[in-house]
Protein backbone atom coordinates (compact mmCIF):
# COMPACT_ATOMS: atom_id res chain seq x y z
CA UNK A 1 0.00 0.00 0.00
CA UNK A 2 1.64 3.37 -1.17
CA UNK A 3 0.89 6.05 2.09
CA UNK A 4 0.96 9.66 1.55
CA UNK A 5 2.06 12.56 3.39
CA UNK A 6 -0.95 15.57 3.55
CA UNK A 7 1.22 18.65 3.88
CA UNK A 8 0.64 20.75 0.93
CA UNK A 9 -2.63 20.94 -0.88
CA UNK A 10 -0.52 22.67 -3.87
CA UNK A 11 0.73 19.48 -4.35
CA UNK A 12 -2.58 17.52 -5.37
CA UNK A 13 -3.49 17.51 -8.80
CA UNK A 14 -6.96 17.45 -10.24
CA UNK A 15 -7.04 14.32 -10.27
CA UNK A 16 -6.20 13.33 -6.79
CA UNK A 17 -8.74 16.23 -5.38
CA UNK A 18 -11.73 14.83 -7.21
CA UNK A 19 -10.85 11.27 -5.85
CA UNK A 20 -10.21 12.45 -2.55
CA UNK A 21 -14.12 14.12 -2.54
CA UNK A 22 -15.28 11.34 -4.14
CA UNK A 23 -14.20 9.34 -1.04
CA UNK A 24 -15.10 11.71 1.62
CA UNK A 25 -18.79 11.63 0.19
CA UNK A 26 -18.54 7.33 0.35
CA UNK A 27 -18.08 8.07 4.13
CA UNK A 28 -20.90 11.04 4.39
CA UNK A 29 -22.87 7.73 3.42
CA UNK A 30 -21.17 5.23 6.19
CA UNK A 31 -19.05 7.02 8.48
CA UNK A 32 -18.41 4.26 10.65
CA UNK A 33 -16.16 1.65 9.70
CA UNK A 34 -13.26 -0.50 10.38
CA UNK A 35 -10.71 0.34 8.18
CA UNK A 36 -7.97 1.37 10.49
CA UNK A 37 -8.40 -1.23 13.58
CA UNK A 38 -5.55 -2.03 14.80
CA UNK A 39 -3.62 1.42 13.60
CA UNK A 40 -2.99 4.16 16.12
CA UNK A 41 -3.32 8.07 15.20
CA UNK A 42 -0.98 10.42 16.99
CA UNK A 43 -2.53 14.29 17.14
CA UNK A 44 0.08 16.74 17.88
CA UNK A 45 -1.73 20.17 18.49
CA UNK A 46 1.01 23.07 19.16
CA UNK A 47 -1.65 25.76 18.97
CA UNK A 48 -5.30 25.90 20.29
CA UNK A 49 -7.95 24.14 17.86
CA UNK A 50 -11.46 22.65 18.66
CA UNK A 51 -13.33 21.48 15.23
CA UNK A 52 -10.05 20.15 13.63
CA UNK A 53 -8.80 18.59 16.79
CA UNK A 54 -12.40 17.34 17.43
CA UNK A 55 -13.19 15.89 13.99
CA UNK A 56 -9.39 14.54 13.27
CA UNK A 57 -10.00 12.50 16.77
CA UNK A 58 -13.95 11.28 16.04
CA UNK A 59 -12.82 10.23 12.21
CA UNK A 60 -10.02 8.02 13.92
CA UNK A 61 -12.49 7.02 15.94
CA UNK A 62 -14.95 6.14 13.57
CA UNK A 63 -12.28 4.19 11.86
CA UNK A 64 -11.28 2.03 14.18
CA UNK A 65 -8.16 3.46 15.24
CA UNK A 66 -6.58 4.47 19.00
CA UNK A 67 -5.69 8.19 19.48
CA UNK A 68 -2.43 8.85 21.44
CA UNK A 69 -1.15 12.80 21.71
CA UNK A 70 -1.76 16.22 23.24
CA UNK A 71 -3.54 19.35 22.94
CA UNK A 72 -0.91 21.33 25.10
CA UNK A 73 2.75 21.11 23.97
CA UNK A 74 3.17 22.30 27.51
CA UNK A 75 2.82 18.87 28.64
CA UNK A 76 4.98 17.46 26.78
CA UNK A 77 8.41 17.01 26.56
CA UNK A 78 8.31 20.11 24.38
CA UNK A 79 8.14 22.09 27.29
CA UNK A 80 11.81 20.64 28.21
CA UNK A 81 13.40 21.43 25.20
CA UNK A 82 13.15 18.99 23.52
CA UNK A 83 13.43 19.78 19.52
CA UNK A 84 10.41 18.83 16.98
CA UNK A 85 12.47 16.28 15.07
CA UNK A 86 13.07 14.83 18.29
CA UNK A 87 9.45 14.86 18.88
CA UNK A 88 8.50 13.71 15.61
CA UNK A 89 10.98 10.53 15.75
CA UNK A 90 10.21 9.32 19.00
CA UNK A 91 6.18 9.86 17.97
CA UNK A 92 6.59 7.54 14.99
CA UNK A 93 7.90 4.68 17.04
CA UNK A 94 4.63 4.99 18.50
CA UNK A 95 1.73 5.64 15.61
CA UNK A 96 0.91 5.13 12.58
CA UNK A 97 0.53 8.37 11.45
CA UNK A 98 1.02 11.84 13.06
CA UNK A 99 -1.35 14.80 12.21
CA UNK A 100 0.17 17.91 13.55
CA UNK A 101 -1.00 21.22 13.86
CA UNK A 102 2.23 24.21 14.52
CA UNK A 103 2.37 28.08 15.10
CA UNK A 104 5.49 27.83 12.46
CA UNK A 105 5.18 28.12 8.92
CA UNK A 106 6.33 25.20 7.37
CA UNK A 107 6.50 23.05 10.55
CA UNK A 108 4.44 20.11 8.95
CA UNK A 109 6.69 20.18 6.03
CA UNK A 110 9.65 19.69 8.08
CA UNK A 111 8.15 16.90 10.03
CA UNK A 112 7.17 14.92 6.89
CA UNK A 113 11.22 15.29 5.68
CA UNK A 114 12.30 13.43 9.28
CA UNK A 115 9.29 11.20 10.21
CA UNK A 116 9.24 7.33 9.94
CA UNK A 117 5.39 7.48 8.89
CA UNK A 118 2.72 10.03 7.13
CA UNK A 119 2.57 13.46 8.32
CA UNK A 120 -1.08 15.52 7.96
CA UNK A 121 -0.85 18.64 8.34
CA UNK A 122 -3.60 20.23 10.50
CA UNK A 123 -2.65 24.03 10.24
CA UNK A 124 0.86 25.50 10.25
CA UNK A 125 0.80 29.31 11.14
CA UNK A 126 -0.08 31.54 8.55
CA UNK A 127 0.63 28.92 5.75
CA UNK A 128 -1.37 25.80 4.97
CA UNK A 129 -4.44 24.35 6.28
CA UNK A 130 -4.98 21.75 3.84
CA UNK A 131 -7.38 19.53 5.63
CA UNK A 132 -9.98 22.72 6.04
CA UNK A 133 -9.55 22.87 2.43
CA UNK A 134 -10.38 19.50 1.53
CA UNK A 135 -13.65 19.83 3.88
CA UNK A 136 -13.90 23.13 1.82
CA UNK A 137 -13.85 21.71 -1.55
CA UNK A 138 -15.83 19.09 -0.34
CA UNK A 139 -18.99 21.53 0.77
CA UNK A 140 -18.27 23.46 -2.44
CA UNK A 141 -18.83 20.67 -4.54
CA UNK A 142 -21.99 19.36 -2.45
CA UNK A 143 -23.54 23.04 -2.42
CA UNK A 144 -22.83 23.46 -6.05
CA UNK A 145 -22.58 20.32 -7.35
CA UNK A 146 -19.36 21.22 -9.41
CA UNK A 147 -16.15 22.72 -8.59
CA UNK A 148 -16.14 24.59 -11.87
CA UNK A 149 -16.30 27.81 -12.77
CA UNK A 150 -17.69 29.38 -9.85
CA UNK A 151 -17.76 33.40 -8.16
CA UNK A 152 -16.09 32.70 -4.70
CA UNK A 153 -16.01 35.78 -2.72
CA UNK A 154 -13.45 35.56 0.21
CA UNK A 155 -14.04 37.78 2.91
CA UNK A 156 -11.85 39.25 5.63
CA UNK A 157 -8.89 38.38 7.05
CA UNK A 158 -6.64 37.45 3.87
CA UNK A 159 -3.29 38.31 4.55
CA UNK A 160 -3.30 35.87 7.84
CA UNK A 161 -5.90 33.38 7.46
CA UNK A 162 -4.23 30.20 5.99
CA UNK A 163 -7.46 28.72 4.63
CA UNK A 164 -7.98 30.82 2.36
CA UNK A 165 -4.85 31.15 1.57
CA UNK A 166 -5.24 27.18 0.27
CA UNK A 167 -8.21 27.26 -1.13
CA UNK A 168 -6.52 29.47 -4.16
CA UNK A 169 -4.29 26.95 -4.26
CA UNK A 170 -6.51 23.91 -4.76
CA UNK A 171 -9.05 26.05 -7.08
CA UNK A 172 -6.50 26.64 -9.50
CA UNK A 173 -7.86 23.45 -11.42
CA UNK A 174 -11.03 24.26 -11.68
CA UNK A 175 -11.45 27.95 -13.22
CA UNK A 176 -12.27 29.88 -10.52
CA UNK A 177 -12.96 33.80 -10.53
CA UNK A 178 -12.24 35.21 -6.89
CA UNK A 179 -13.20 38.19 -4.96
CA UNK A 180 -10.76 39.40 -2.45
CA UNK A 181 -12.65 41.43 0.20
CA UNK A 182 -10.42 43.08 2.61
CA UNK A 183 -9.35 46.15 4.67
CA UNK A 184 -5.78 47.50 3.28
CA UNK A 185 -4.02 45.96 6.39
CA UNK A 186 -5.37 42.37 6.07
CA UNK A 187 -5.48 42.31 2.28
CA UNK A 188 -4.47 39.27 0.21
CA UNK A 189 -0.39 38.95 0.23
CA UNK A 190 1.24 39.53 -3.34
CA UNK A 191 2.40 36.19 -3.24
CA UNK A 192 -0.81 34.65 -3.75
CA UNK A 193 -2.30 37.43 -5.91
CA UNK A 194 0.98 36.06 -8.16
CA UNK A 195 0.23 32.76 -7.61
CA UNK A 196 -3.09 33.41 -9.03
CA UNK A 197 -1.80 35.27 -12.37
CA UNK A 198 0.69 32.43 -12.77
CA UNK A 199 -1.77 30.05 -12.81
CA UNK A 200 -4.30 31.85 -14.99
CA UNK A 201 -6.51 32.21 -11.80
CA UNK A 202 -9.54 35.35 -12.56
CA UNK A 203 -9.29 37.75 -9.06
CA UNK A 204 -10.41 41.18 -8.33
CA UNK A 205 -10.11 43.15 -5.11
CA UNK A 206 -12.50 45.53 -3.07
CA UNK A 207 -12.40 46.88 0.40
CA UNK A 208 -16.38 47.83 0.10
CA UNK A 209 -18.14 44.69 1.53
CA UNK A 210 -21.83 45.68 0.94
CA UNK A 211 -25.22 43.54 -0.34
CA UNK A 212 -24.46 45.03 -3.77
CA UNK A 213 -20.90 43.74 -4.24
CA UNK A 214 -21.65 40.21 -2.83
CA UNK A 215 -24.72 39.63 -5.36
CA UNK A 216 -23.02 37.65 -8.06
CA UNK A 217 -21.73 35.04 -5.24
CA UNK A 218 -21.64 31.34 -5.75
CA UNK A 219 -19.88 31.13 -2.40
CA UNK A 220 -19.88 33.87 0.42
CA UNK A 221 -16.31 32.67 2.22
CA UNK A 222 -16.43 34.84 5.48
CA UNK A 223 -13.12 34.99 7.38
CA UNK A 224 -12.35 35.50 11.22
CA UNK A 225 -9.68 38.23 12.11
CA UNK A 226 -7.58 36.71 14.22
CA UNK A 227 -6.02 38.24 17.13
CA UNK A 228 -3.26 35.63 17.77
CA UNK A 229 -1.52 36.28 14.63
CA UNK A 230 -1.18 40.06 15.61
CA UNK A 231 1.80 41.09 17.41
CA UNK A 232 0.23 45.12 17.42
CA UNK A 233 -2.87 45.25 19.27
CA UNK A 234 -3.86 48.55 18.47
CA UNK A 235 -3.94 47.11 14.70
CA UNK A 236 -6.18 44.44 15.65
CA UNK A 237 -8.50 47.17 17.36
CA UNK A 238 -8.83 48.46 14.10
CA UNK A 239 -10.14 45.77 11.88
CA UNK A 240 -11.67 43.35 13.94
CA UNK A 241 -15.10 44.91 13.37
CA UNK A 242 -14.37 46.00 9.84
CA UNK A 243 -16.74 42.87 7.92
CA UNK A 244 -19.96 41.77 9.72
CA UNK A 245 -22.30 39.72 7.57
CA UNK A 246 -26.04 40.94 8.57
CA UNK A 247 -29.62 39.01 7.31
CA UNK A 248 -29.96 41.86 5.60
CA UNK A 249 -27.44 41.95 3.15
CA UNK A 250 -28.59 38.93 1.58
CA UNK A 251 -31.89 39.81 0.29
CA UNK A 252 -30.61 39.94 -3.14
CA UNK A 253 -28.40 37.62 -3.48
CA UNK A 254 -28.36 34.52 -5.76
CA UNK A 255 -30.41 31.13 -4.56
CA UNK A 256 -27.77 29.00 -4.65
CA UNK A 257 -24.91 30.97 -2.98
CA UNK A 258 -23.94 29.51 -0.01
CA UNK A 259 -21.72 30.90 3.15
CA UNK A 260 -18.85 29.35 4.91
CA UNK A 261 -16.48 30.12 7.60
CA UNK A 262 -13.77 28.05 9.12
CA UNK A 263 -15.32 28.69 12.20
CA UNK A 264 -14.65 30.14 15.33
CA UNK A 265 -16.47 33.24 14.53
CA UNK A 266 -16.70 36.12 16.64
CA UNK A 267 -18.29 39.50 15.09
CA UNK A 268 -18.43 38.89 11.38
CA UNK A 269 -21.16 36.98 11.26
CA UNK A 270 -24.39 38.02 12.72
CA UNK A 271 -26.23 35.42 15.19
CA UNK A 272 -29.89 36.32 12.47
CA UNK A 273 -27.72 34.78 9.65
CA UNK A 274 -27.76 31.11 10.80
CA UNK A 275 -31.28 30.43 10.37
CA UNK A 276 -31.16 32.12 7.03
CA UNK A 277 -31.32 29.15 4.34
CA UNK A 278 -28.02 31.05 2.75
CA UNK A 279 -26.22 29.79 5.76
CA UNK A 280 -23.86 26.36 5.64
CA UNK A 281 -21.03 27.07 8.16
CA UNK A 282 -21.93 24.53 10.66
CA UNK A 283 -22.33 21.58 7.84
CA UNK A 284 -19.56 22.92 6.99
CA UNK A 285 -18.14 21.94 10.13
CA UNK A 286 -19.73 18.43 10.10
CA UNK A 287 -17.71 17.97 6.78
CA UNK A 288 -14.89 17.74 8.56
CA UNK A 289 -15.20 14.55 9.55
CA UNK A 290 -16.08 12.70 5.77
CA UNK A 291 -12.99 15.01 4.67
CA UNK A 292 -10.75 13.62 7.54
CA UNK A 293 -11.44 10.20 7.30
CA UNK A 294 -10.61 10.34 3.54
CA UNK A 295 -7.14 11.86 4.08
CA UNK A 296 -6.51 9.43 6.42
CA UNK A 297 -6.87 6.36 4.20
CA UNK A 298 -5.55 8.46 1.63
CA UNK A 299 -2.34 8.43 3.94
CA UNK A 300 -2.30 5.31 5.09
CA UNK A 301 -2.37 3.54 1.39
CA UNK A 302 -6.25 2.89 1.43
CA UNK A 303 -7.86 3.18 -1.55
CA UNK A 304 -11.32 4.41 -2.90
CA UNK A 305 -12.10 0.58 -4.10
CA UNK A 306 -10.73 -0.31 -0.43
CA UNK A 307 -13.49 1.72 1.11
CA UNK A 308 -16.24 0.87 -1.22
CA UNK A 309 -15.69 -2.49 -0.83
CA UNK A 310 -15.35 -2.26 2.49
CA UNK A 311 -17.69 -4.60 4.64
CA UNK A 312 -17.55 -3.95 8.33
CA UNK A 313 -20.22 -0.71 7.62
CA UNK A 314 -21.12 -0.48 11.17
Amino acid sequence: MERHNFVNIRNLSKEQILYLVTMAKEFEKHPNRELLKGKVIATLFYEPSTRTRLSFETAANRLGARVIGFTDAKVSSVSKGETLKDTILMVGNYADAIVMRHYIEGASQYASEVAPVPIINAGDGAHQHPSQCLLDLYTIHQTQGTLENLNIYLVGDLKYGRTVHSLIMAMRHFNPTFHFIAPEELAMPDEYKLYCKNHNIKFTESSRFTSEEIANADILYMTRVQKERFSDLMEYERVKNVYILRNSMLEGVKSNMKILHPLPRVNEIAYDVDENPHAYYIQQAKNGLFAREAIYCYSLGITLEAVRADKTIL
